[in-house]
């Protein structure tokens, strides 16, 4: 892997025309290219939270951004609504609930910070240590 950190941009948006598998498929040609440690079922579905999230809860535009560096992994989700995620209980009868606990149990580490027009959601993955002998 090259010393630079190595990025993607995705801007899917509007996301009523392009929806998430866009997104699913670059990014696990991403993981393929840059960050074949990470779990990619795990990065998946993050991934795939954040979109519909921001499809189901942005009424603009929305940006999802990968970065690899050479023990990182960060998955970043830029959109236009100011409303911070909230963890909710979960519905079994099919209400939903739980997407933001999944993403939160997923990634290595989760951050949400306002931006000047929106949020950013911010999932991290380090690379594992090498197994001891």
């Amino acid at each position: 892997m090259n010393a630079q950190p190595q990025h993607m941009v995705l801007q899917e948006s509007p996301p009523e025309r392009t929806g998430g598998a866009g997104a699913r498929s670059a990014t696990a040609a991403f993981l393929t290219q840059h960050c074949p440690w990470a779990d990619p079922d795990a990065v998946l579905l993050v991934v795939s939270e954040l979109v519909s999230n921001a499809a189901r809860h942005t009424a603009g535009w929305w940006r999802l951004r990968l970065t690899a560096g050479s023990d990182t992994l960060v998955v970043e989700m830029d959109d236009s609504s100011s409303e911070l995620p909230v963890a909710r209980q979960p519905d079994l009868a099919g209400g939903g609930g739980f997407g933001w606990h999944m993403v939160q149990r997923l990634a290595g580490r989760v951050e949400v910070s306002p931006q000047p027009h929106g949020k950013r959601v911010r999932a991290a993955w380090m690379r594992p240590a090498p197994a001891a002998c």
